[in-house]
């Protein structure tokens, strides 16, 4: 169902946009090497890789422009790659991407802001928990973390409580992680604005699902800021009544469920599924946009021989 294809740089790379007619028109199929589907910032930095090694790519989205999804719903923070398991692919792809993010950003004048964070335990079980967070990150190859007293982050953040800190030389704050995500943290975007979240919801049953492949509802209803209010005020314990507002929402896809250990990424090829050419990247979730110039180097890597 493609409609036009627009744009072509690097070698070629052109994006095909959906067309409820299913008309066909612009480039012809036989003249792509590589077709991606999906044109959020995954997918796309796919193509721009394969492409800027000389690939024949063809992009194919079904919204109506690029990074309508998942891509644009998140909590625009480039991570560090303290909370997953060394060795995994969120592990390296993450402390690599984030690299070369930076990188990306810098050489293109793209607004960003390097600034880390602080990840807090509220109660002295946790304290065990930031612990290993601090092993792990260092074995991740983070070397400037370092454990603080809950005064010293105090002093940082002085409405901030908590009994024991991990600094990533920074002034975001989380709280340590929880169930599907990373709990109700604290970011301050690039014009001031201070936003906490997200909480999670986890979809269930087949009408969830098919809500959500038919244009989910991502409004956000300001009777959810009850849940909110608890939660913040663990760390935050003098946030006011009725200051929050509501803001975005977005998907998260899990390979794994309530009460589970988060899984990997999962890039899978011919040596797992047996179709030749296919590739499949399941399960990009956070850290999916720090990582996913990295992603798309390990693809154009191993494919565009």
């Amino acid at each position: 169902m493609l409609r036009r294809a627009i744009r072509s740089y690097g070698g070629t790379f052109a994006r095909a946009i959906g067309s409820p007619g299913g008309a066909y028109g612009g480039i012809p199929k036989e003249t792509a090497d590589v077709v991606v589907i999906g044109a959020g910032v995954v997918g796309i930095a796919v193509a721009r890789e394969l492409a800027s090694r000389g690939r024949e790519v063809l992009v194919v989205e079904a919204a109506s422009t690029f990074g309508t999804g998942t891509s644009s719903r998140n909590s625009e923070v480039i991570h560090a790659g303290i909370y997953y398991p060394p060795k995994s692919l969120k592990a390296g792809l993450c402390v690599k991407g984030r690299k070369l993010l930076y990188k990306y950003c810098c050489e293109r004048g793209i607004p960003h802001r390097q600034t880390g964070k602080i990840i807090v335990a509220t109660s002295f079980p946790q304290i065990p928990k930031l612990e290993h967070l601090l092993r792990s990150g260092k074995e991740n190859g983070i070397e400037d973390l370092r454990l603080m007293e809950g005064f010293q982050a105090m002093q940082m953040e002085p409405e901030l409580q908590c009994v024991k800190a991990l600094l990533s030389p920074s002034h975001l704050i989380y709280p340590l992680p929880e169930d599907g995500g990373l709990g109700v943290h604290v970011t301050l975007d690039l014009i001031g604005i201070v936003k906490f979240g997200p909480d999670v919801e986890w979809i269930d049953g087949v009408d969830d699902v098919s809500c959500f492949t038919n244009r989910f509802n991502y409004s956000v209803s300001s009777d959810r800021s009850e849940k909110f209010y608890p939660e913040i005020r663990k760390y935050f314990p003098n946030l006011k009544d009725g200051c929050l507002e509501p803001g975005y929402s977005g998907i998260r896809p899990k390979l794994s469920g309530p009460g589970k250990p988060p899984k990997d990424f999962v890039i899978q090829d011919e040596d797992i599924h047996g179709v030749p050419g296919l590739v499949n990247l399941l399960g990009i979730e956070s850290p999916g946009l720090t990582s996913s110039l990295a992603i798309a180097q390990c693809i154009a890597s191993k494919y565009s021989k």
